[in-house]
């Protein structure tokens, strides 16, 4: 019975590794996959589908990019310079949640050096002046300063109250 999944698998696994054809092609053979799991009577199969659906949203995204990236490994050493970058700044070994919090903005501007040739000028960054940070960011740092209140003893009362302040606030609906 599992024999006959391995097939199926391996077709899987051959829309995902780059070769001769391009993402694009690729993501259609994926889709067709997905389109066929979907048709047959097998639940197996469906929730296949129901697991390449999931995943059909980023794992094709940015074309030929990022293709050079296999694995977690891969990743793990596009990502280095950044990390390596931040342990320096504060000499520890750990990278800290820094990266975490302000990653879509921070990781760009450590990594400019490696596509910038020299000092950058104010030419440079002149089109970055109105550049304001991302929505996820600066609710991923919102989130970290409640949950900081929220583990001190001092400061929880005083968060405790601001919520309900503002709970009560809120307009009902």
């Amino acid at each position: 019975m599992i024999r006959g999944y391995v097939a199926v698998i391996a077709e899987v696994a051959a829309t995902l590794e780059p070769g001769t054809e391009d993402v694009t092609e690729r993501e259609e053979a994926f889709e067709a996959l997905i389109e066929r799991f979907e048709a047959t009577e097998d639940p197996i199969r469906h929730g296949m589908a129901a697991v390449m659906l999931s995943f059909l949203a980023g794992l094709f995204v940015g074309e030929s990019e990022y293709e050079a990236i296999k694995d977690n490994l891969d990743l793990e050493r596009w990502f280095r310079l950044p990390k390596s970058h931040e342990r320096r700044i504060h000499g520890h070994r750990h990278a800290g949640v820094r990266l975490v919090l302000e990653g879509p903005t921070l990781v760009h501007a450590l990594d400019a050096h490696v596509a910038h040739p020299g000092p950058f000028t104010v030419d440079d960054l002149l089109p970055y002046q109105t550049a304001r940070e991302p929505p996820s960011q600066t609710r991923a740092r919102h989130r970290r300063a409640i949950m900081r209140k929220a583990r001190s003893r001092k400061n929880r009362p005083l968060l405790l109250a601001e919520l309900e302040r503002r709970y009560r606030e809120t307009p009902e609906f």
